[in-house]
């Protein structure tokens, strides 16, 4: 391959791209990190409305901590006399995995923005009680990562890894076509978007998602930018854990989460798979692997049920697809989460 064009590794048959013609996305990338903001923004404010924020702000007020999101309310932080978690968009907007301890001080931990830093904790003595991960859907900003990892923290009485997915532009692509509805579209739209981006305009399709950068075995283009092996970011990153952190033996998702644990299994040694619990709220995956199934889903949940395929859950609650314990009828995580285990 000449110094001069680029050809996707993963299709022979697509054209061959001038490298010439990349710096024209060079020149819109000013214009595309605004609207990636924005959206990040957009999605911390979801988060607020399917996620128990509520509960977590105030039990971290309780133990001293206030907490930062970006919102004006928060403008004069700087003469709060409590300490300050920053969950903003701004902060956590490649992606990152935030360990989440609702008994054990600092309750929740500096964020890992690359893959080998997290695995390294949690392979040793620091990470040792370290045997679940969370992951959301809908906005999945790391406001709501926190928020729904720390619910499942509190009734399992043990640390919570949680995964902030990057947000990039090909996650913007299917949430302005149809947001979150079908799921399985969704991670579709986003997998195509991405590998479009990585072959034809690779600046763009590394925006947002240096944390899948960062993984051990990350499969690229060959421009270098990350493409999904199992359908989203998110899913990739469940993948890499699950395979480099053999202590992590439970997962619990939320939403589009969900799907994202359904994806990660699939490629999962079965002598493996066989041993991890998997735990959903609010969208009923297949079982297609030897894990233990304990899955939610509410009778007033038109969006989980829509999503689920028409599989059948193993507990149906009189909720809808809010785990906000603020809101009435909302979903239980700790009930759910104590009952999988």
């Amino acid at each position: 391959m000449s110094d001069t064009s680029i050809r996707s590794a993963a299709d022979d048959g697509l054209p061959t791209v001038p490298v010439a013609n990349l710096a024209l996305y060079e020149l819109q990338k000013p214009f595309i990190e605004p609207l990636l903001r924005l959206c990040r923004f957009s999605n911390t404010a979801l988060d607020t409305l399917f996620y128990d924020v509520g509960a977590l702000t105030t039990a971290l007020l309780a133990k001293g901590t206030a907490i930062d999101t970006g919102a004006p309310s928060n403008s004069h932080r700087a003469r709060h006399p409590l300490q300050t978690l920053d969950l903003t968009a701004a902060t956590n907007p490649s992606g990152s995995i935030i360990v989440v301890d609702a008994q054990l001080a600092p309750y929740v931990r500096k964020p890992f923005l690359e893959m080998g830093e997290f695995f390294e904790y949690a392979n040793g003595p620091d990470g040792s009680g370290l045997q679940t991960v969370s992951i959301t859907g809908v906005g999945s900003s790391a406001y709501g990562a926190v928020a729904f990892a720390w619910d499942v923290s509190a009734a399992l009485g043990e640390p919570v890894a949680a995964v902030v997915p990057g947000y990039g532009l090909a996650d913007v692509v299917p949430q302005a076509l149809g947001g979150w509805f079908g799921f399985e579209s969704y991670n579709a739209i986003q997998s195509m978007t991405q590998g479009f981006l990585a072959s034809f305009a690779p600046t763009l399709a590394m925006m947002g998602k240096e944390l899948a950068l960062s993984t051990p075995g990350r499969e690229m283009a060959s421009t270098g930018a990350p493409v999904f092996r199992h359908g989203s970011a998110g899913s990739d990153d469940v993948h890499a854990i699950l395979e480099s952190v053999p202590a992590i033996t439970r997962l619990v998702g939320h939403s589009k989460g969900a799907l994202a644990i359904e994806n990660a299994l699939r490629s999962i040694e079965a002598r493996h798979a066989k041993e991890i619990s998997v735990v959903t709220f609010g969208c009923v995956v297949a079982e297609e692997t030897t894990a233990h199934y304990t899955q939610y889903l509410g009778w007033i949940d038109a969006l989980g049920i829509l999503n689920s395929a028409g599989h059948a859950p193993g507990f149906r609650t009189f909720a809808h697809h809010s785990t906000n314990t603020l809101i009435p009828l909302s979903m239980s995580v700790a009930t759910g989460v104590a009952s999988g285990t």
